[in-house]
């Protein structure tokens, strides 16, 4: 029960940073889940778990944070 509670706020959390990211080409729900989790392991790197929320063992801020690096570096090389 537990990755399925990480996989929805991974994927929460990467629909919020595809949508101040990329609002006019959305990328789907796999890829908002891969951005969602790879994004809160480099929020928690870059900007620490010490702020914000916590869900599924997720600091809310910082991986939203790091999702919208993420997102942003994608679009960078998958926009036409």
């Amino acid at each position: 029960m537990y990755w399925i509670w990480v996989l929805i706020v991974g994927a929460v959390i990467g629909a919020i940073a595809g949508g101040l990211v990329d609002r006019g080409n959305p990328k789907g729900c796999v890829f908002n889940i891969i951005a969602g989790l790879i994004g809160s392991t480099v929020g928690h790197k870059l900007f620490g778990s010490d702020w914000g929320g916590h869900l599924a063992g997720m600091a809310l801020v910082p991986s939203i944070l790091g999702a919208v690096i993420v997102v942003a570096v994608v679009s960078m090389f998958t926009r036409k």
